[in-house]
């Protein structure tokens, strides 16, 4: 699916809407009016559905928003934000169910015509809001790495790589929008937001107030229930990212990197720093005039022939020991059944202070040898000591031990190869979980992005046959090894 065709399916939805609105319902006050609120009711209902059948995934996008947000406040006059959008971002997953319910029931208000005036304001500053979030991804692109989006004099050209969050997740995992796609898209649906605004006496009203209020109502129900059963109680009922199951990892890692090693310079984007101007040269002639386009006076951006295997964030999976020795390799080419357990963020509620026993090793000179000073072992002998002790989540370790752990034990007696990913954080932390579910497997750590996109469930649980995804499992679902069934 491309953003043209869905333009054009939301398109055709909203005339039909708009010709029974009008013909068949005789509602319409202001058919262009109408026209544009089934437009961008249709576009908010199926780009909030897609997102409620995913929510961890805006909880995601939004959690690397308000971690950039607090990063680039700190050191300017807005530093005094900095706590809060720390606290948003640990609190992600309640602002993105609000959110994606918010986009669906806004969507639905918009075609019902449910109170004008508080859904024309609604629609406009969450518009408003969705700019930002797509503005700021865009404009980072012109920030060098280590500079502040607020120190303009450090500004340069745009660079995608400079960007600070990758996509705005706009439609999920559904369809990714290059950054500035996103922002003009947002920026057009402003101007029906402020038409709304200034035009709200024109906008249509279906059936009678009682109606149009109880299927809002009853739409808040319905889609709040919806997200929390593709993230609380299940996984998602689409699985639009690359981890699907039926996926063959070793083979896709296999394709997308031999395409990255294929893809070649077809031609330069030349732009002229004082006037604007844009030229564009066959790779061949810019080799042949470079010399007469400094990068001082002239923008020059490489266009390359598409890939013909997309990137995804099967390229970046890469999985490390405790040494920092790369264990990919090794995963993928095992040949058998695999119990991957994936847990991006390992939940604690702090370190605390206790006493601990220790036991220190005891020496003596040897009495056969006195005269050599050679000492032996004598024992051990306890000593207390005070140790920061990190205190696991109770709610958390239970689904290790309950749901992660029987299964895990007996996929290795059976025979399966069993291990865990986490992120990235140091060997104490991740030993001291280990000794406390009594997980006797081997944990590994990884980038946490890709950990997130393998699986929606803290822990998950991912079963490969020969590098190839056949099932996925929230932990709530784990099942017993016994009466597992593939």
């Amino acid at each position: 699916m491309t953003l043209t065709a869905l333009i054009l399916y939301i398109a055709l939805a909203a005339i039909l809407i708009t010709l029974v609105t009008h013909f068949l319902l005789k509602a319409t006050k202001n058919i262009g009016v109408s026209l544009l609120q089934n437009f961008c009711g249709a576009w908010f209902l199926f780009s909030g559905y897609v997102k409620v059948a995913d929510p961890l995934g805006t909880a995601y996008k939004m959690e690397q928003y308000f971690d950039e947000f607090q990063a680039t406040a700190q050191g300017t006059a807005l530093s005094f934000l900095g706590p809060f959008f720390e606290w948003s971002s640990e609190i992600s997953i309640y602002i993105a169910m609000f959110m994606v319910v918010l986009e669906v029931v806004l969507g639905l208000m918009l075609i019902l015509g449910t109170k004008p005036k508080f859904t024309a304001w609604a629609f406009f500053w969450v518009m408003v809001f969705f700019t930002i979030l797509t503005g700021f991804t865009y404009l980072t692109g012109y920030v060098p790495t280590g500079s502040n989006f607020f120190d303009f004099g450090a500004w340069g050209k745009y660079v995608e790589t400079n960007m600070r969050v990758t996509d705005c997740g706009c439609f999920g995992d559904f369809l990714k929008l290059e950054p500035y796609t996103s922002f003009l898209k947002d920026c057009f649906l402003m101007i029906p937001a402020f038409i709304f605004l200034i035009m709200t006496g024109k906008m249509h009203q279906l059936f009678s107030k009682g109606v149009r209020t109880g299927i809002s109502w009853g739409s808040v129900v319905v889609a709040s229930l919806f997200g929390m059963s593709n993230f609380i109680w299940g996984l998602p009922i689409h699985d639009f990212r690359p981890f699907a199951e039926g996926v063959n990892i070793r083979e896709r890692k296999a394709l997308e990197e031999e395409a990255a090693s294929n893809v070649d310079v077809l031609a330069y984007g030349i732009t002229n720093k004082a006037t604007g101007e844009y030229l564009e040269l066959p790779y061949d002639d810019y080799l042949k005039r470079y010399k007469d386009f400094p990068e001082t006076d002239y923008d020059l951006k490489q266009i390359l022939s598409e890939l013909t295997v997309p990137h995804t964030k099967i390229s970046e999976f890469e999985l490390e020991d405790e040494e920092g020795a790369p264990v990919q390799d090794e995963i993928l080419a095992y040949n058998g059944y695999t119990a991957m357990f994936v847990s991006y963020k390992l939940y604690d509620k702090g370190v605390e202070q206790k006493t601990v026993t220790v036991q220190d090793s005891m020496f003596v000179i040897d009495e056969e040898n006195p005269d050599s000073e050679v000492k032996v072992f004598a024992g051990l002998k306890d000593r207390s000591e005070v140790a920061d002790i990190t205190m696991w989540a109770p709610w958390y370790t239970e689904k290790w031990t309950q749901h992660v752990v029987p299964f895990a034990d007996a996929a290795e007696a059976a025979g399966w190869k069993v291990f865990a990913a986490t992120a990235y954080t140091d060997n104490a932390r991740i030993d001291a979980f280990r000794h406390a579910v009594q997980f006797a497997h081997p944990i590994y750590k990884g980038d946490d992005i890709m950990l997130k996109t393998i699986i929606r469930s803290n822990p998950g649980l991912l079963i490969l046959k020969d590098s190839k995804v056949i099932a996925k499992y929230h932990v709530n679902h784990i099942p017993k090894f016994s009466e597992l069934k593939l």
